[in-house]
């Protein structure tokens, strides 16, 4: 009888261990264009990277080819409008790029000045990328903005972007100043000089390399953010 009871009070404390560590797992919704989209059929999209790195599942919504200035009522719903990408959860965790589709599509990156200024101003402070991370810290979300990767030393279709490029990564970094739940994570320093390990053969989008690499980098930001909950999530896992 004694052992009895003994095995329904371990039970019970199993089951109650098992709900805390659940409540404990973060929360991480994954949003952008094919920068984070990349090599998602075959599970080595930087959301997998994520998901490998902490232990922990990650809803990734994110969708190639998709912009921050898209009317399609329809196409956009379907996610290529990044801020229709977005659904209801109580996320903890909300990854983001964009906006590079909206240069170098909308305007092929040449008098984007008043596209980029549609995105987000000189500032920081306002356009439709400061309005949806805006949107996204109100659901109590910390939010992670990931940049965009450069190609130093090597001849690419999206060589002539480099300016604005760097333009809007100061400008993020500004908005990121103004609050201390958001993030900004450039990867202007990822790839070497001449190295073209980084990227596909389209020399635009990351190879599994770097899609690794770059999971890696905003797996580091949520752990030095929120590390007691990312260290039981990945003793779990391991």
């Amino acid at each position: 009888m004694i052992k009895h009871i003994f095995r329904l009070v371990l039970l019970a404390c199993t089951l109650m261990t098992g709900v805390s560590q659940a409540q404990a797992e973060p929360r991480i919704l994954v949003m952008g264009d094919s920068l984070l989209a990349m090599h998602k059929l075959t599970g080595r999209s930087v959301s997998s990277s994520v998901e490998r790195e902490l232990g922990v599942r990650v809803t990734d919504m994110s969708v190639a080819g998709a912009r921050f200035l898209y009317r399609l009522p329809i196409t956009g719903a379907l996610g290529l409008n990044i801020t229709k990408q977005y659904r209801q959860g109580d996320w903890d965790w909300a990854v983001l790029n964009g906006g590079g589709n909206d240069l170098w599509l909308g305007c092929g990156c040449m008098r984007c000045g008043g596209k980029l200024d549609r995105l987000i101003s000189r500032d920081g402070r306002r356009g439709a990328i400061p309005g949806f991370v805006s949107r996204l810290r109100q659901s109590g979300a910390q939010v992670i903005y990931v940049g965009y990767l450069r190609a130093p030393g090597i001849t690419s279709p999206v060589e002539h972007c480099t300016d604005e490029g760097a333009e809007m990564d100061r400008r993020v970094a500004l908005l990121a100043g103004l609050d201390r739940g958001v993030h900004f994570l450039p990867l202007a320093d990822m790839v070497p000089h001449g190295d073209r390990s980084y990227h596909g053969i389209d020399l635009i989008h990351p190879s599994f390399k770097a899609s690794r690499m770059i999971g890696q980098r905003i797996a580091d930001v949520i752990a030095g953010n929120d590390p007691g909950t990312v260290s039981r999530n990945r003793l779990l896992t391991e």
